[in-house]
């Protein structure tokens, strides 16, 4: 019986990246990342499921918030796709937030020990975060990290919609979910460093369901980001640019 590959099986010899040229190198590399792109289509019954689900939280209370939850890399995919709800399509800022273990300063180094918390102490962090109308969504490539599975039991005890999106089968974060999404992207190219597929695979689930649920909120009509938030000269013609091609299309 074959052994299930995970984030953390060590390459096939031929894909040994230290052992080969640069360009067989970057090949391989290139290669292996397109299993993400298989992993997330593998998921879309989940993804959707999430989207309608996150749709329907959303709506019912105009105080529910989107929150993000990880460690490290995870982490980090998480805030960049929450911190562009607001520009990209207005949703309010005091409607997301991101619980990160070892907090803001472990976007841009290690914070050594942050996800393995007792549950006390990541209780008392998230205790006046999350609420019951609340959707929490944990990423985390492994499907074991502590921090991001006791923020999620927490989540969903207090029942809020919790999602759970992991790169590993049958992981402690997919059994305490109310909805899994399991990104099945196998082994690492260099094993372990789920900075790689797996959290390319993250990335664009979290940016089909972002988008799609904004969509479905009415940030986008016609394919174009009707809500977008003026910051710069560039966006101000955009935003002039969209009004005029919405005028245009129903004058017609």
């Amino acid at each position: 019986m074959k052994e299930e590959e995970t984030t953390e099986t060590i390459p096939k010899s031929n894909q040994h990246i230290d052992s080969l040229s640069n360009n067989k190198a970057l090949k391989v590399m290139l290669e292996n990342h397109l299993n993400a792109f298989n992993a997330v289509n593998n998921s879309l019954d989940s993804i959707e499921m999430s989207v309608v689900k996150i749709i329907e939280v959303l709506k019912k209370d105009s105080n529910s918030k989107i929150i993000y939850v990880g460690a490290g890399t995870s982490a980090r995919i998480a805030v960049q796709d929450g911190v562009e709800l607001f520009p990209t399509f207005g949703w309010p800022r005091k409607r997301v937030r991101f619980i990160i273990a070892g907090g803001n300063k472990a976007l841009t180094k290690s914070i050594e020990g942050a996800e393995d918390l007792k549950n006390e102490k990541v209780h008392k962090i998230v205790k006046n975060i999350i609420k019951p109308i609340d959707v929490v969504i944990g990423l985390a490539a492994s499907g074991s990290t502590k921090f991001t599975v006791d923020v999620i039991k927490f989540a969903k005890s207090l029942g809020a919609l919790t999602i759970g999106i992991s790169n590993n089968n049958n992981s402690k974060l997919e059994k305490n979910c109310t909805i899994p999404i399991v990104l099945d992207t196998g082994t690492e190219i260099v094993a372990g460093s789920t900075r790689l597929k797996a959290g390319t695979a993250q990335k664009i689930c979290l940016n089909l369901i972002s988008t799609l649920v904004m969509t479905r909120l009415g940030k986008v009509k016609k394919g174009m980001m009707t809500n977008l938030v003026v910051t710069n000269k560039k966006l101000s013609i955009r935003r002039k640019q969209i009004k005029l091609i919405l005028s245009k299309q129903k004058g017609s």
